[in-house]
């Protein structure tokens, strides 16, 4: 299959609470986990999206589809649902992880007796397998390499990366247009990043 994680990706399992979630995965190509009850790690490859009692009697306690993951922010509520302005939780952190096509599994992943999941790693090469839930935990032996892996991924991705100068001058007489910015006017208005 096409995009299908690889045997050594990270797959995070994903709680997906309604219909909507998925439509905005789909639509607009992200999914959002609140700070407050984020997984420790998010630098993961793919997420695959647990379907919760919401998506009623033939999609509910199951995962049926998955995407590839591209990078993540930390944002409010308030910026991912403009239209939602005096929301309860306007104000409150989320991170918003930009994901590739949501793909749809060959077959779904059951849920079978664990219906209540919160988020669930897994390798790529326990999802190609798994025909239920339970057939994606990693196992005590595995499972401090995956920690170690998993860590050292976050690590790597908090790192300072040093990108060199681009290799051209600039022209002085462009230089001497900007001006002298080692001196203030105070008579201007000052601007913020947040106001642009």
């Amino acid at each position: 299959m096409s995009g299908y994680p690889e045997i050594d990706s990270f797959v995070l399992v994903a709680i997906l609470p309604s219909p909507r979630d998925m439509e905005i995965a789909r639509l607009l190509g992200w999914y959002r986990i609140p700070l407050k009850s984020s997984p420790k790690v998010l630098e993961v490859d793919y997420l695959a999206f647990y379907q919760t009692a919401a998506f009623g009697k033939e999609h509910r306690w199951r995962i049926e589809s998955f995407a590839e993951v591209r990078g993540f922010e930390l944002t409010t509520r308030r910026e991912l649902f403009r239209d939602e302005p005096d929301h309860p939780r306007a104000e409150e952190e989320y991170f918003k992880i930009q994901i590739g096509p949501v793909q749809a599994l060959p077959a779904p992943i059951l849920a079978d007796n664990w219906k209540r999941i919160t988020f669930l790693y897994t390798t790529g090469k326990l999802f190609h397998g798994a025909a239920r839930v339970k057939d994606l935990v990693v196992h005590s032996e595995d499972r401090e390499v995956l920690w170690r892996a998993l860590r050292e991924r976050a690590s790597k991705s908090a790192e300072y990366r040093f990108r060199d100068e681009p290799d051209f001058e600039l022209d002085p007489n462009l230089l001497a247009m900007l001006g002298d910015f080692t001196k203030v006017d105070e008579s201007r208005p000052s601007y913020r990043t947040e106001d642009w």
